[in-house]
């Protein structure tokens, strides 16, 4: 999605009401999520619901492996699945953005990355069409938290100033980034877990949880194709295997970092979005159990389903 010259009021990130789109949320003036709603959704699409840092440039590379059959030249992951809350520029514009998405191609299914749920993400259901599937992916809360903090300071100076926000917002040690975002973060997290957990059975809706991703690769992407209602050859699986290993996507990092977004600046300081990828590491990446505390008494205060909770923390088979 190239951004070009605007065509109506630029993104102001103000307050709705005042004559420009829906405010992002908590302030972040680079996120509008009023541009899911006005999509033109078309059968076969596919939607990477994810909360931040929870698996969710893995899972777009994943959707893109399978659609392919398994794709080495590709140049960015944000190119063939863009970003749909993404607004590049302080000058863009949402009519701009929703016209680029509306204009993608048909000679392949359209796939999208997402932080939202549903109520900020249409959700439609399959008996009401068009034939939109979700891959939803959540990850341990305390291990989001731990991967959040390094992911905000490797943004790099020039995306903060085009913004024209201080670097300064994101404290520089993870005790007083908790306290100061953490609440937010976790907010957004667990209300993602609150609106999704109701259609964890829907036939469109395919429930991932980012460790058994992990203790299992293979596995859990046959079981995502299989959801998407991708054939795929068995040829092509030591392909898709290998191009969505940690290994692979470490090695080729300049491939998911952000550069596709035609912001005009780096987004990302070099190796900041692949970093360990690792899981039960939280501890040592500076969670301390106080913080954890914390975490799951806030979860318990969002999250009404105590199995839902479970689930987020343990992962495996979906409660019925």
């Amino acid at each position: 999605m190239a951004d070009t010259a605007p065509e109506a009021t630029p993104h102001t990130g103000a307050e709705p009401g005042e004559g420009a789109p829906d405010g992002p949320p908590e302030g972040v003036p680079w996120i509008s999520p009023e541009i899911q709603q006005r999509i033109g959704w078309r059968d076969g699409d596919v939607v990477v619901s994810v909360p931040p840092k929870s698996g969710t440039t893995w899972t777009m590379n994943i959707v893109h492996q399978l659609r392919e059959g398994g794709d080495v030249s590709f140049r960015d992951i944000y190119v063939e699945v863009p970003w749909i809350e993404f607004v590049p520029t302080p000058e863009s514009t949402i009519d701009r953005i929703v016209a680029d998405i509306d204009a993608m191609g048909h000679h392949r299914r359209r796939a999208f990355k997402t932080h939202s749920g549903p109520g900020e993400l249409p959700y439609l259901p399959p008996e009401k069409g068009p034939d939109v599937r979700y891959v939803v992916v959540m990850r341990h809360p305390d291990e989001a938290v731990a991967s959040f903090h390094p992911f905000l300071l490797g943004h790099s100076d020039e995306f903060f100033a085009l913004w024209g926000m201080p670097r300064e917002m994101i404290a520089p040690d993870l005790p007083t980034f908790f306290e100061e975002i953490g609440g937010m973060m976790l907010s957004q997290l667990f209300g993602f877990v609150a609106a999704w957990w109701p259609l964890r059975h829907a036939e469109n809706v395919c429930f991932v949880h980012y460790a058994d991703l992990k203790d299992d690769p293979e596995r859990e992407i046959r079981r995502i194709a299989d959801c998407l209602d991708m054939e795929v050859a068995e040829q092509d699986w030591p392909a898709i295997v290998e191009y969505t290993s940690f290994g692979w996507m470490k090695a080729n990092e300049d491939r998911f970092e952000l550069r596709g977004l035609n912001c005009g600046v780096p987004i990302l300081q070099p190796g900041a979005m692949v970093r360990r990828g690792r899981k039960g590491a939280a501890a040592e990446d500076g969670i301390t159990p106080e913080m954890s505390a914390a975490i799951a008494a806030l979860g318990a205060e969002i999250v009404e389903d105590p199995e839902a909770l479970r689930w987020l923390y343990e992962g495996g088979a979906l409660p019925e």
